[in-house]
């Protein structure tokens, strides 16, 4: 697929600036390729290859936003601000009055400062031709959520898009986020890069939902920095695409910061979802909380990979992972792995990883008090998610993603 003399040039259609540390990045990730399960990392999803079966042809070049075929719907469960990017590019921003001042929102050029050691934050930092920055404000408590619409269509010129997306949280301030993905296009691949900072004193809650079915590929990379008495609050509903990978990595960076991550796995037909999470804690009294949930249906597959990582200085440390798997026939696969990796000696930690089928005698009790096998079945399914779809503190978007998947 990547020929060593591909010249960049030509794969573009408009000229951007920066073109040397583009070449740089690009070059570099011609280099090492899409993963494969020769990275660990990548062991149970092996990038290159789901690539090669998915994808005829991927075409390089970097996102446009010429586009007549879109049709904007936005929610109308819960009043909300909005961002929406098209195809990759910021499009449009509609902030409500009540939080007007609280959010500054800016779509600037990219800064070239990133390692060069992962191949997609090359190809991302090659291709993305914007960063589109969002700052609330110090002592700002924005009091509506903020929805942003990823949106892809049919007319997008390149079935390959990236993002770039800077989220700062000053002193004192708070916000919910929910990222909304709605891709109409057709066999592309999304490479999605977050980078995000919460200050002191500072609460955020980011929701991140993949629902509507869909034929394309996803990655998501999210980095987190949380400082003193600062908490992250993430949630991930993956469901809709053919293949997505969420990665989220938690830098607990000062005391009395913590870090929840939860996430809901629900596929069907052969499509292959991971969850990959790792959560470092770098300072004394830190908090994290896990709870992964995957439902597996027909040849589809799961996967979870978690991290918790204390260095020396972190006592104090309270960690805690889970991840469970329901398995609802004998084609289906999942693969876990969760880990400690632990350098202080007053630390509270723990993990587990489960898989089983659904118990046949609670069908059987169901049943006996007036149920259908397949009401008795779902009726099972759904308290094993909402165990999971509780954890969201964000009242609206609970009640939103609960009536969405119903």
């Amino acid at each position: 697929m990547l020929k060593e003399n591909l010249e960049f040039e030509s794969l573009t259609y408009k000229t951007l600036g920066n073109t040397k540390e583009r070449k740089e990045h690009f070059f570099k990730f011609v280099e090492s390729g899409f993963p494969s399960k020769k990275l660990e990392d990548w062991k149970f999803s092996d990038l290159k290859s789901i690539i090669n079966k998915n994808i005829k042809e991927l075409k390089f070049g970097f996102n446009t936003i010429e586009s007549k075929s879109y049709n904007l719907k936005f929610l109308k469960n819960f009043e909300h601000s909005k961002i929406v990017i098209l195809n990759g590019e910021f499009l449009s921003a509609d902030i409500l009055d009540v939080d007007k001042n609280k959010i500054e929102i800016k779509n600037e050029n990219l800064i070239f400062s990133e390692s060069l050691n992962e191949p997609l934050n090359n190809l991302n930092m090659a291709f993305a031709s914007k960063l589109i920055k969002l700052n609330v404000l110090e002592d700002k408590i924005v009091e509506k959520p903020l929805v942003i619409y990823h949106i892809c269509d049919l007319d997008n010129k390149t079935n390959l898009i990236n993002t770039r997306f800077e989220l700062t949280l000053h002193r004192n301030s708070s916000l919910s986020t929910l990222n909304l993905f709605e891709d109409k296009s057709v066999s592309g691949f999304n490479n999605h890069n977050f980078n995000i900072v919460i200050n002191k004193n500072s609460n955020l809650k980011n929701y991140i939902f993949d629902l509507n079915k869909n034929q394309n590929l996803k990655y998501s990379f999210t980095n987190i920095d949380i400082y003193e008495n600062s908490n992250s609050e993430n949630f991930i509903y993956s469901s809709g695409s053919k293949f997505s990978k969420y990665e989220i990595n938690s830098n607990l960076k000062e005391k009395y910061s913590s870090a929840f991550i939860n996430g809901i796995i629900n596929l069907d037909e052969n499509n292959h979802h991971e969850i990959k999470t790792n959560i470092n804690h770098l300072a004394e009294n830190t908090k994290s909380y896990q709870l992964i949930k995957s439902v597996l249906n027909d040849k589809s597959t799961g996967v979870y990979q978690g991290k918790i990582f204390v260095n020396d200085q972190a006592q104090k440390t309270d960690g805690y992972q889970l991840s469970k798997a329901l398995l609802l026939n004998e084609n289906t696969e999942f693969n876990g792995k969760p880990e400690l990796e632990i350098y202080a000696d007053d630390v509270k930690c723990s993990h587990g990883s489960t898989s089983g089928n659904l118990d046949e005698n609670s069908i059987f009790y169901l049943m006996s008090r007036g149920l259908n096998y397949d009401q008795a079945k779902k009726l099972l399914i759904d308290g094993f998610i909402n165990d999971v779809i509780e954890k969201i503190t964000n009242i609206e978007i609970q009640k939103y993603l609960k009536e969405a998947i119903n």
